[in-house]
Protein backbone atom coordinates (compact mmCIF):
# COMPACT_ATOMS: atom_id res chain seq x y z
CA UNK A 1 0.00 0.00 0.00
CA UNK A 2 1.19 3.61 -0.74
CA UNK A 3 0.98 6.56 1.49
CA UNK A 4 -0.78 8.20 -0.96
CA UNK A 5 -3.13 5.70 -1.99
CA UNK A 6 -6.78 6.73 -3.47
CA UNK A 7 -5.46 10.54 -3.10
CA UNK A 8 -5.48 12.75 -6.01
CA UNK A 9 -3.88 16.10 -7.17
CA UNK A 10 -2.57 17.88 -9.73
CA UNK A 11 0.95 19.17 -10.47
CA UNK A 12 1.54 22.86 -12.22
CA UNK A 13 4.69 23.27 -13.92
CA UNK A 14 6.60 19.75 -15.19
CA UNK A 15 8.01 21.09 -18.18
CA UNK A 16 10.79 17.83 -18.84
CA UNK A 17 12.01 14.83 -17.11
CA UNK A 18 15.43 16.66 -15.47
CA UNK A 19 12.86 19.03 -13.66
CA UNK A 20 12.29 19.42 -10.09
CA UNK A 21 8.39 18.83 -10.85
CA UNK A 22 9.23 15.50 -12.63
CA UNK A 23 10.91 14.72 -9.19
CA UNK A 24 7.89 15.30 -7.36
CA UNK A 25 5.27 13.47 -9.64
CA UNK A 26 7.43 10.16 -9.69
CA UNK A 27 7.58 10.06 -6.08
CA UNK A 28 3.67 10.71 -5.73
CA UNK A 29 2.80 8.59 -8.41
CA UNK A 30 4.70 5.64 -7.12
CA UNK A 31 3.32 6.47 -3.41
CA UNK A 32 -0.03 5.09 -5.16
CA UNK A 33 -1.57 9.10 -6.00
CA UNK A 34 -3.84 9.67 -8.98
CA UNK A 35 -2.23 12.91 -10.69
CA UNK A 36 -3.53 15.47 -13.39
CA UNK A 37 -0.35 17.18 -14.90
CA UNK A 38 -0.96 20.67 -16.76
CA UNK A 39 1.26 22.42 -19.28
CA UNK A 40 1.51 26.27 -20.52
CA UNK A 41 1.29 25.49 -23.93
CA UNK A 42 1.50 23.82 -27.06
CA UNK A 43 5.35 23.56 -27.34
CA UNK A 44 5.49 22.26 -23.66
CA UNK A 45 2.29 19.36 -24.74
CA UNK A 46 4.79 17.56 -26.73
CA UNK A 47 7.21 17.30 -23.76
CA UNK A 48 4.99 16.75 -21.06
CA UNK A 49 2.19 14.30 -22.88
CA UNK A 50 4.76 11.38 -23.23
CA UNK A 51 6.15 12.15 -19.63
CA UNK A 52 2.09 11.67 -18.16
CA UNK A 53 1.95 8.48 -19.82
CA UNK A 54 5.58 7.13 -18.19
CA UNK A 55 4.44 8.45 -14.75
CA UNK A 56 0.95 6.34 -15.21
CA UNK A 57 -1.17 9.96 -15.34
CA UNK A 58 -4.86 9.75 -16.44
CA UNK A 59 -5.15 13.74 -16.94
CA UNK A 60 -3.21 16.12 -18.87
CA UNK A 61 -4.64 19.73 -19.52
CA UNK A 62 -3.62 23.20 -21.08
CA UNK A 63 -3.53 26.08 -18.56
CA UNK A 64 -1.44 29.40 -18.66
CA UNK A 65 -2.26 31.06 -15.80
CA UNK A 66 -1.17 34.63 -17.20
CA UNK A 67 -4.60 34.25 -19.23
CA UNK A 68 -7.90 34.96 -18.03
CA UNK A 69 -10.17 31.84 -16.93
CA UNK A 70 -7.26 29.64 -17.91
CA UNK A 71 -7.45 28.46 -14.11
CA UNK A 72 -11.05 28.24 -13.55
CA UNK A 73 -11.26 26.08 -16.51
CA UNK A 74 -8.15 23.51 -15.72
CA UNK A 75 -10.23 22.96 -11.93
CA UNK A 76 -13.50 22.92 -13.05
CA UNK A 77 -11.72 19.80 -15.96
CA UNK A 78 -10.11 18.40 -12.77
CA UNK A 79 -13.67 17.88 -10.88
CA UNK A 80 -15.25 16.42 -13.98
CA UNK A 81 -12.42 13.52 -13.95
CA UNK A 82 -11.55 13.23 -10.66
CA UNK A 83 -14.69 14.97 -8.15
CA UNK A 84 -12.66 16.37 -5.63
CA UNK A 85 -8.89 17.02 -5.33
CA UNK A 86 -6.51 15.77 -2.19
CA UNK A 87 -3.32 18.34 -3.21
CA UNK A 88 -1.87 20.95 -5.41
CA UNK A 89 1.79 21.08 -6.11
CA UNK A 90 2.67 24.42 -7.52
CA UNK A 91 5.86 24.76 -9.65
CA UNK A 92 5.57 27.54 -11.89
CA UNK A 93 8.83 29.85 -12.01
CA UNK A 94 9.56 32.69 -14.41
CA UNK A 95 11.56 36.13 -14.82
CA UNK A 96 12.77 37.36 -17.95
CA UNK A 97 16.45 36.31 -18.11
CA UNK A 98 18.18 39.56 -19.01
CA UNK A 99 16.53 40.77 -15.64
CA UNK A 100 18.50 37.95 -13.62
CA UNK A 101 22.12 39.82 -14.96
CA UNK A 102 23.94 42.76 -13.60
CA UNK A 103 22.18 44.35 -10.41
CA UNK A 104 19.21 44.01 -9.28
CA UNK A 105 18.38 47.91 -9.15
CA UNK A 106 18.31 47.77 -12.69
CA UNK A 107 14.67 45.41 -12.95
CA UNK A 108 12.29 47.32 -15.19
CA UNK A 109 8.95 47.68 -13.92
CA UNK A 110 7.46 45.15 -16.20
CA UNK A 111 10.13 42.15 -15.70
CA UNK A 112 9.19 43.04 -11.91
CA UNK A 113 5.38 42.61 -12.41
CA UNK A 114 6.01 39.72 -14.55
CA UNK A 115 8.13 37.74 -12.09
CA UNK A 116 6.00 38.22 -9.31
CA UNK A 117 2.62 37.24 -10.82
CA UNK A 118 3.83 34.03 -12.08
CA UNK A 119 6.28 32.84 -9.84
CA UNK A 120 4.29 34.18 -6.59
CA UNK A 121 0.76 35.12 -7.22
CA UNK A 122 -0.15 32.07 -9.16
CA UNK A 123 0.00 30.29 -6.05
CA UNK A 124 -2.65 32.36 -4.50
CA UNK A 125 -4.37 32.21 -7.65
CA UNK A 126 -4.55 28.10 -7.89
CA UNK A 127 -5.27 28.16 -3.85
CA UNK A 128 -8.17 29.48 -3.97
CA UNK A 129 -9.44 27.68 -7.71
CA UNK A 130 -8.72 24.75 -5.69
CA UNK A 131 -10.48 25.05 -2.66
CA UNK A 132 -13.67 24.02 -3.58
CA UNK A 133 -12.76 21.05 -4.77
CA UNK A 134 -11.09 20.04 -1.02
CA UNK A 135 -13.69 20.70 0.46
CA UNK A 136 -14.07 18.01 3.62
CA UNK A 137 -10.46 16.63 2.85
CA UNK A 138 -7.34 17.37 4.37
CA UNK A 139 -5.49 19.21 1.44
CA UNK A 140 -2.39 19.99 0.74
CA UNK A 141 -1.11 22.89 -0.93
CA UNK A 142 2.96 22.61 -1.94
CA UNK A 143 5.70 25.01 -4.00
CA UNK A 144 8.84 25.56 -4.68
CA UNK A 145 11.33 27.76 -3.01
CA UNK A 146 15.30 28.50 -3.00
CA UNK A 147 17.64 30.53 -0.89
CA UNK A 148 17.67 33.16 -2.82
CA UNK A 149 14.71 34.33 -0.85
CA UNK A 150 16.49 34.91 2.49
CA UNK A 151 19.62 35.94 1.05
CA UNK A 152 20.83 38.02 -1.85
CA UNK A 153 22.06 35.53 -4.12
CA UNK A 154 24.68 36.52 -6.85
CA UNK A 155 22.24 36.33 -10.63
CA UNK A 156 18.81 35.87 -9.16
CA UNK A 157 17.91 39.18 -8.82
CA UNK A 158 14.17 39.43 -9.40
CA UNK A 159 13.60 36.04 -9.05
CA UNK A 160 14.49 35.84 -5.23
CA UNK A 161 12.55 38.70 -4.54
CA UNK A 162 9.47 36.91 -6.10
CA UNK A 163 10.39 33.69 -3.68
CA UNK A 164 10.43 36.30 -0.73
CA UNK A 165 6.57 36.70 -1.49
CA UNK A 166 6.16 32.94 -2.61
CA UNK A 167 7.36 32.21 0.90
CA UNK A 168 5.54 34.91 2.42
CA UNK A 169 2.04 33.99 0.45
CA UNK A 170 2.58 30.18 1.97
CA UNK A 171 2.59 31.45 5.64
CA UNK A 172 -0.44 33.86 5.12
CA UNK A 173 -2.09 31.48 3.32
CA UNK A 174 -1.91 28.47 5.66
CA UNK A 175 -2.94 30.69 8.17
CA UNK A 176 -6.32 31.49 6.03
CA UNK A 177 -6.65 27.76 5.38
CA UNK A 178 -5.85 26.13 8.92
CA UNK A 179 -9.27 26.09 9.79
CA UNK A 180 -10.52 24.10 7.19
CA UNK A 181 -7.34 21.51 7.77
CA UNK A 182 -6.14 22.29 4.50
CA UNK A 183 -2.25 22.64 4.97
CA UNK A 184 -0.03 25.15 2.91
CA UNK A 185 4.04 24.62 2.80
CA UNK A 186 6.76 25.00 0.41
CA UNK A 187 10.57 22.95 -0.21
CA UNK A 188 12.88 25.46 -0.66
CA UNK A 189 15.58 23.34 -2.55
CA UNK A 190 19.47 23.45 -3.03
CA UNK A 191 20.45 24.33 -6.68
CA UNK A 192 19.73 21.07 -9.43
CA UNK A 193 21.15 21.27 -12.97
CA UNK A 194 17.48 21.63 -14.94
CA UNK A 195 16.90 23.54 -18.01
CA UNK A 196 15.13 26.02 -16.18
CA UNK A 197 18.77 27.36 -13.85
CA UNK A 198 20.58 27.16 -17.10
CA UNK A 199 19.18 30.57 -17.73
CA UNK A 200 21.10 31.55 -14.35
CA UNK A 201 24.19 32.96 -15.05
CA UNK A 202 27.30 31.19 -12.86
CA UNK A 203 25.03 28.43 -12.55
CA UNK A 204 27.93 25.84 -12.35
CA UNK A 205 30.00 27.96 -10.15
CA UNK A 206 26.90 27.40 -7.81
CA UNK A 207 26.58 24.11 -7.77
CA UNK A 208 30.52 23.67 -7.09
CA UNK A 209 30.29 26.04 -3.82
CA UNK A 210 27.18 24.16 -2.60
CA UNK A 211 29.26 20.41 -2.98
CA UNK A 212 31.72 22.33 -1.45
CA UNK A 213 30.43 23.69 1.84
CA UNK A 214 27.37 22.20 2.44
CA UNK A 215 27.61 19.83 5.51
CA UNK A 216 27.00 16.56 3.35
CA UNK A 217 29.72 18.23 0.87
CA UNK A 218 27.45 17.26 -2.07
CA UNK A 219 24.46 18.41 -4.11
CA UNK A 220 20.70 17.07 -3.57
CA UNK A 221 18.73 15.17 -6.26
CA UNK A 222 15.68 15.96 -7.65
CA UNK A 223 14.54 12.49 -6.31
CA UNK A 224 15.24 13.82 -2.99
CA UNK A 225 13.10 16.81 -3.02
CA UNK A 226 10.43 14.30 -4.50
CA UNK A 227 10.68 12.32 -1.63
CA UNK A 228 10.72 15.49 0.73
CA UNK A 229 7.58 16.40 -1.28
CA UNK A 230 6.23 12.81 -0.47
CA UNK A 231 6.21 13.63 3.05
CA UNK A 232 4.78 17.29 3.36
CA UNK A 233 1.56 15.81 0.72
CA UNK A 234 0.95 12.94 2.86
CA UNK A 235 -0.30 12.24 6.16
CA UNK A 236 2.52 11.86 7.89
CA UNK A 237 3.27 15.32 7.73
CA UNK A 238 -0.29 16.18 9.25
CA UNK A 239 0.94 18.81 11.78
CA UNK A 240 3.24 20.42 9.36
CA UNK A 241 2.02 23.88 8.14
CA UNK A 242 3.54 27.13 7.04
CA UNK A 243 6.77 25.28 6.71
CA UNK A 244 9.74 25.85 4.09
CA UNK A 245 11.55 23.05 4.46
CA UNK A 246 15.29 23.28 3.10
CA UNK A 247 16.67 20.44 1.12
CA UNK A 248 19.73 21.27 -0.14
CA UNK A 249 22.55 18.87 1.73
CA UNK A 250 22.32 21.54 5.28
CA UNK A 251 23.95 24.28 2.91
CA UNK A 252 21.41 27.06 4.45
CA UNK A 253 22.61 26.40 7.77
CA UNK A 254 25.90 27.10 7.56
CA UNK A 255 27.55 30.48 7.82
CA UNK A 256 29.27 32.40 4.80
Amino acid sequence: MGILDGKKGVIFGLANDRSIAHGIATAITEAGAELAITYQNEALEKRVLPLAESLGCPLVIPCDVTVEGSTESTFEKIRSAFGGLDFVVHSLAYANKEALKGPYLNVSRQDFLQALEISAYSLTQLTRAALPLMEGRAGSILTLSYLGAERAIPNYNVMGVAKAALEASVRYLAADLGPQGIRVNAISAGPIKTLSAAAIPGFSQMLDRYENRAPLRRNVTTTEVGRSALYLLSDLASGVTGEVLHVDAGYHSQGL
